[in-house]
């Protein structure tokens, strides 16, 4: 199976037509979108190319493969204009035999995890930086980081699943930050 991860758009249409045209070619079985899509929050700059009614048109296009989870900036006005379901706090998917917990990471983070047994996989968002490692516990945890607002000294991401292994690139393609099996 074929995973693109996205994370905290944040109403970016051009970072997010970036990284959906790379979807183009990546050709994935679904797109998940890690919440933070349309609004920047009131703590945030406005991000590179910040316009929501764009980014609304974009996502919509691709709504038969997203899996979308909310984050804590997304609200149920989003949910008005946009073509597929957004307000669930965690999903969870199947890929490869691996049971694979999506959420925001405002409520389900690794500090408060939910129960989960070795070998399952945990993937967030929220934080905009960058993660791929096995916990004490078995437990792969997983974060794109930002394709709009990357933190501190990072630089804009996304991520791919293929092969049972999880890649964290820059937007640029020039390298894969994080990856693991």
């Amino acid at each position: 199976m074929k995973i693109l991860f996205i994370s905290d758009l944040h109403g970016s249409y051009d970072r997010a037509k970036t990284v959906l045209d790379k979807a183009k070619k990546f050709n994935p079985d679904c797109i998940v979108l890690l919440g933070d899509l349309l609004y920047h929050g009131p703590r945030n700059p406005l991000p590179v190319g910040h316009d929501p009614k764009a980014t609304v048109v974009l996502l919509n296009e691709y709504k038969d493969k997203i899996i979308a989870v909310r984050g804590n900036c997304d609200a149920e006005v989003d949910q008005m204009v946009l073509e597929f379901p957004i307000m669930s706090d965690f999903s969870w998917l199947v890929a490869d035999g691996r049971r694979i917990f999506l959420t925001h990471g405002h409520l389900w983070n690794p500090e408060n995890m939910p129960p989960l047994s070795a070998g399952d996989t945990f993937v967030y968002g929220h934080v905009h930086r960058p993660k791929a490692y096995t916990n004490e516990n078995g437990i792969n945890i997983w974060n794109p980081g930002s394709c709009s607002l990357p933190k501190q000294s990072d630089c804009p991401t996304y991520a791919t699943y293929e092969n049972n292994t999880f890649r964290v690139f820059e937007l640029d393609d020039t390298c894969i930050l994080e990856q693991t099996l």
